[in-house]
């Protein structure tokens, strides 16, 4: 075969290998790009859409066994809906550990009646669901949510706090932002600083 018409050959092949999207699902695809604010290029445009479609199948597998008793919970597509299993635990892979050589463990007192679990939900101590975005700052999350509980227990009010003020003002105790941190740095910034805004007062931004 002549190489120029086996070189044509090969990249028709290599174009009908790639996945296909299902034309049935543009719509879906149109209003989850803009409820998600996604713009992309025309070569990710396409690698993005498969991904996003190969994760809806899963989801809609798994919702399928849900039915049938096979599982304890159903799930849904959310904004993460276009990346990878990979790329997805690099943007959750944000905690930072630190050795350390002297810790404190917990005793229990002797004789004391500890329940085996507690909903801290019901008891008011937890604020609504949040969401960090693409940002991996899960360990502001994490900070400003023990603080929130902390605050009700002492005044019985649930306020919000700011992860974004953590996010931003917290470099000087050891954080980077959206590029990862630990929550005993969180809380040396709130003892440095006096306190923590409010979600109210300083909103996040993932970034």
């Amino acid at each position: 075969m002549h190489p120029s018409l086996f070189l044509a050959a090969l990249c028709l092949g290599i174009a009908s290998a790639a996945p296909q999207p299902n034309q049935s699902l543009d719509a879906r695809w149109s209003q989850w790009k803009a409820a998600h604010k996604r713009l992309y290029n025309k070569d990710e445009e396409g690698r993005r859409r498969t991904v996003w479609e190969m994760n809806l199948k899963v989801i809609e597998q798994h919702n399928q066994e849900y039915s049938q008793g096979k599982h304890s919970f159903t799930m849904a597509m959310n904004d993460f809906g276009d990346l990878t299993s990979e790329e997805f635990q690099q943007v959750l892979s944000d905690l930072k550990i630190q050795k350390q050589e002297d810790r404190n463990v917990f005793q229990a007192p002797l004789f004391a009646e500890i329940p085996s679990s507690v909903d801290w939900r019901e008891k008011g101590y937890v604020t609504p669901v949040k969401d960090q975005g693409q940002c991996q700052s899960c360990w502001a999350f994490s900070a400003a949510g023990a603080l929130e509980g902390q605050m009700f227990r002492k005044t019985g009010k649930l306020v919000s706090l700011s992860e974004q003020n953590l996010v931003d003002c917290s470099w000087s105790q050891g954080n980077e932002g959206c590029r990862g941190g630990l929550m005993d740095f969180a809380f040396q910034y709130v003892m440095d600083n006096g306190g923590l805004e409010s979600e109210e007062s300083y909103p996040y931004l993932a970034r």
